[in-house]
This record gives structure tokens, sequence and C-alpha cells, in this order.
């Protein structure tokens, strides 16, 4: 085999077709807009628009409410956590705060604060220090024999 003779395997390229690139193209002329028209013309949007009919998105009832700044919480599971516990990244002589979650590189940033939750195998005795927990990541943390601190 040689340089010159390299092929791309059939059917792995497609050539990209030239709208509006004479008649041979087989998109010449008109490039596929058909005549006249307002989708003919360039630089016109229509998408929803249904002919002077009350768009679907006009016709459906509004539901909910978006929370204009909602808090984001870094979440730690408890069993990455015990992970980290294991290989010897996290002290547990000392309190888990939320500061030692980043040193560790459990959490890249703490966002509006660190959210404890429970999934995962849990069984050391740690006191944790953070924003949010759920009710059972406190139960699981308690059954252990540690204590979490969720601040107010």
């Amino acid at each position: 085999m040689k340089l010159n003779e390299l092929r791309d395997n059939p059917g792995a390229s497609k050539k990209r077709t030239r709208v509006a690139r004479g008649p041979g193209s087989g998109k010449g002329k008109m490039g596929g807009r058909g005549i006249k028209g307002q989708k003919s013309r360039s630089g016109v949007s229509i998408n929803g628009y249904e002919g002077g009919q009350m768009p679907l998105y006009q016709r459906l009832p509004k539901r909910g409410f978006n929370v204009p700044n909602p808090k984001k919480y870094a979440v730690v599971n408890l069993g990455i956590l015990a992970k980290f516990i294991d290989a010897g990244k996290i002290d547990v002589k000392a309190p888990i705060t939320e500061d030692v979650l980043v040193e560790s590189g459990l959490v890249r940033r703490k966002l509006d604060g660190v959210r404890i939750l429970a999934k995962g195998e849990f069984s050391a005795k740690v006191d944790l220090d953070v924003t949010g927990a759920s009710k059972a990541a406190i139960e699981v943390v308690e059954k252990a024999g540690g204590s979490l601190k969720v601040k107010a």
C-alpha cells in the first residue's frame, strides 16, 4: 500500500449540498425555496407561527413557578465520603467542615453550601458541620455514632 492509494471507506464522507450554484447542482435557481412567499425570503423566522391561529404555546395554560434565584448546593453522598475517609484523604478525628471537604478534593467548590445525602454505605464516627443534609443522612451518621450539624 502506498500513500497515493489511501482512500476513505465508501460512504464515510458525504459531499455537502451547495445550494443555489447553478442548474447542474440540482438545487440551483431558487435554491429549494420555491417561488415567492415569506419562506423564500432571507431573514425570516416563523417558528411557532400558525398562520394567524392562536399558537399552541399560547393556548396552553401556564403552570408552576420558577424560583428566580435558587440556592445551588454542592452535593456529597455518604458513600463517597466514606471512600475518602478510608483512603485517608479526610481526617476523622477533627470535625469535618465544608472547607475540609474542598481541601480534600471531594467538593470542587462550595457554591451556596454543601448538602449531605444518604446514598451509599457509611460506618465512620465523624463530626460533620455543613449547610444542609437530608433526614436520612442525619439518621445514618447518628446511627454510626457521629454527629451532623446543619447551619440554619
